[in-house]
């Protein structure tokens, strides 16, 4: 028998990509026990509820987001490039194969209205990213409003790069976010 972080980590993978790659719904525990190769008796040990799975799920997801910005970032020598940095790093992820959108909003889109917990957990993400935007915009020297709007350019990017099925946005992104850096900063 495979130790319970073995088990909790093969469970929160299998979930990832049935969740990310067909939807919370869509997706039943049956085939999260197929996918991850753990009983579904250990799955509600380790996750007493389907929101409990999605919530660790997406926490699964903010740490790949964090590390993913991380690394993204890291070559930038300023807050300005830190911030264009980010866009760079949307669009590789764009232009991966499966991408769907941000796993975040697409589960919020799904369960918010019924599920507090992906309510909670989406919300603390987004605060999160834009917290990191501010702190950059700050160090920046620019005004505190510039900060939501650079956030806004990224979300926005995410959901039309998904839709539309295209990377472009990214750069689309990027290029009014140097706009207004530049307007902001002059």
């Amino acid at each position: 028998m495979i130790d319970a972080t073995v088990a909790r980590n093969q469970v929160v993978e299998a979930a990832d990509r049935l969740f990310y790659a067909q939807g919370v719904q869509a997706v039943g525990m049956d085939a999260v026990r197929a996918a991850a190769g753990v009983s579904l008796k250990r799955i509600y040990a380790l996750f007493p509820s389907k929101d409990a799975l999605v919530a660790a799920v997406l926490e699964h997801r903010r740490a790949q987001w964090n590390a993913g910005i991380a690394a993204g970032t890291a070559g930038a020598d300023t807050a300005r490039g830190k911030i264009l940095a980010v866009f760079d790093f949307l669009d590789g992820w764009f232009r991966e194969p499966g991408f769907n959108g941000c796993a975040f909003i697409n589960a919020y889109g799904e369960l918010h209205g019924g599920s507090p917990a992906v309510a909670r957990t989406v919300r603390e993400q987004k605060d999160a990213f834009q917290r990191y935007i501010a702190d950059l915009v700050r160090e920046a020297g620019g005004p505190e409003i510039l900060a939501a709007q650079i956030a806004i350019l990224a979300e926005g990017a995410q959901t039309t790069a998904a839709i539309a099925g295209t990377p472009d946005a990214a750069a689309q992104a990027r290029a009014a976010a140097e706009v207004l850096l530049d307007a902001a900063l002059a």
